[in-house]
C-alpha cells in the first residue's frame, strides 16, 4: 500500500516518536524540543513552530502516564452530564464549544455520564478520589448541591452550568431564567394572551427557582392568570407532555404557553393542536432554544435563544483558571435574554 505522506509516520509496528525523535528530525537538542513543546517563554516562536510541525509530521503524542509522573497533573478535564440533558438545545453545542475552547492546549475533554436512578455524586467522587482529571464541568445545577459543596470543600478545581444557593463561592455560567420568565410574560400579554401556564423544569434544579420566580411575579405584575404545571416538567417525556396538554385544552384551556426547553415546546404545541387547539388563533407559545429551529418547527412560536456555545466557551476557561488558581469571582457570569427576540 502507497505511504500517504500528509499522514502521521508511525504505524503499526514502529516505535512510538519520542523527544528523541523529534530532536532528530529538527536538529535541535532534547531538551529544547522539549521546552519548546511545554510553550516556554525563552524558546522563539520560529523553533516552537518548526518543533510543533515536526511533532505533527511524526505523529509524536506526550506520554500521558509520564507527564502525570513530572506534573502531578492528568490534563483532562471531566465534563459530568446528565442523560437527561436535553440534546436539541444543549447537549451537542455544550460538548462541541467545550472541545473547541481546549483546542490548543495540552487538556482533554472526557465525558461522564449519569443516570437518573444513579447516584449523582459517584461520578464526582470517583474523579477526585482516582484523581482521573484535574477539573471538573458540572452541568444542571440544583438549588442545594452536594456535587458543588463536596468539590469546594476539598478545593478541587470545577465551573457550573448554572448555579446554586449554597452561599458557596465558585466559577460559574448560567442562563438568566428569571429574565427569561419575565420576557415570555410580557411577549404574551403583548399578543393579548391572559392565563398563562409554565412548564417548568424539574424544581430541584436551581433555573426552575429562578424561572418560576419571574413568572409567577411579572404575570401577577400584569394581571393575569398563572399556573406552573405540576404533572409535568421540561424534563418529561414528550408523550407525556402531549398527553397532559391535551387534557388540559379539553377543559379548562390556557391561551399562552411556556417552555424551558426546545423539545417540550414542540412537545406543549402539538398537544395544544391534539385539544383542537391552533396556534397564534387559540394560543401562542414561548420556548427557549439554543440553535434557531421554534421558527421552522411552527411559524409564529416565540423563540428566544440560550448561547450555550457562549457558556461552553467560559467554562472552559473558568475550569482552566480555577485550575490555576485563579479569584473565582472572576469567573462568574449571568448571560441574560435579549427581549428584543420576543
Amino acid at each position: 500500500m502507497p505511504h500517504d505522506s500528509a499522514s502521521p509516520r508511525p504505524t503499526a509496528g514502529m516505535t512510538r516518536p519520542t523527544l528523541k525523535t523529534i530532536a532528530a528530525e529538527t536538529g535541535l537538542a532534547v531538551a529544547t524540543v522539549s521546552r519548546a513543546l511545554k510553550d516556554a517563554p525563552d524558546i522563539g516562536a520560529a523553533t516552537k513552530t518548526r518543533v510543533a510541525e515536526a511533532a505533527a509530521r511524526l505523529g509524536y503524542r506526550p506520554n500521558r502516564a509520564g507527564v502525570r509522573l513530572r506534573t502531578g497533573k492528568t490534563h483532562v478535564i471531566a465534563l459530568i452530564l446528565s442523560t437527561e440533558a436535553d440534546a436539541m438545545t444543549h447537549t451537542a453545542q455544550l460538548l462541541n464549544a467545550i472541545a473547541r475552547g481546549l483546542r490548543g492546549t495540552p487538556y482533554h475533554l472526557v465525558v461522564m455520564p449519569f443516570f437518573p436512578d444513579e447516584d449523582q455524586m459517584a461520578p464526582v467522587r470517583y474523579i477526585v478520589e482516582t484523581g482521573s482529571a484535574d477539573g471538573v464541568i458540572l452541568n444542571q445545577t440544583r438549588a442545594d448541591d452536594p456535587r458543588i459543596r463536596y468539590l469546594h470543600d476539598r478545593r478541587f478545581p470545577f465551573a457550573t452550568h448554572g448555579r446554586s444557593d449554597m452561599g458557596l463561592t465558585h466559577p460559574f455560567f448560567d442562563y438568566d431564567n428569571e429574565a427569561f420568565a419575565r420576557t415570555a410574560v410580557r411577549a404574551l400579554a403583548a399578543r393579548g394572551r391572559k392565563r398563562l401556564l409554565l412548564i417548568a423544569p424539574p424544581p430541584d434544579h436551581s433555573y426552575a427557582r429562578h424561572m418560576t420566580a419571574g413568572f409567577l411575579d411579572e404575570a401577577a405584575r400584569a394581571g393575569l392568570s398563572a399556573q406552573v404545571a405540576d404533572d409535568i416538567t421540561s424534563d418529561s417525556a414528550g408523550a407525556e407532555i402531549e398527553a397532559a396538554i391535551a387534557r388540559r385544552f379539553a377543559s379548562d384551556p390556557p391561551d399562552g404557553l411556556i417552555s424551558a426547553s426546545t423539545t417540550a415546546t414542540m412537545a406543549l404545541v402539538t398537544g395544544a393542536e391534539r385539544g383542537g387547539a391552533t396556534l397564534t388563533r387559540d394560543f401562542d407559545a414561548v420556548g427557549k432554544e439554543a440553535t434557531p429551529f421554534l421558527a421552522r418547527f411552527r411559524p409564529g412560536l416565540i423563540a428566544l435563544p440560550e448561547d450555550v456555545a457562549r457558556a461552553g466557551a467560559f467554562l472552559t476557561r473558568a475550569v482552566l483558571a480555577a485550575i490555576d488558581g485563579a479569584d473565582p469571582t472572576l469567573w462568574q457570569f449571568v448571560d441574560r435574554p435579549d427581549i428584543t427576540d420576543a
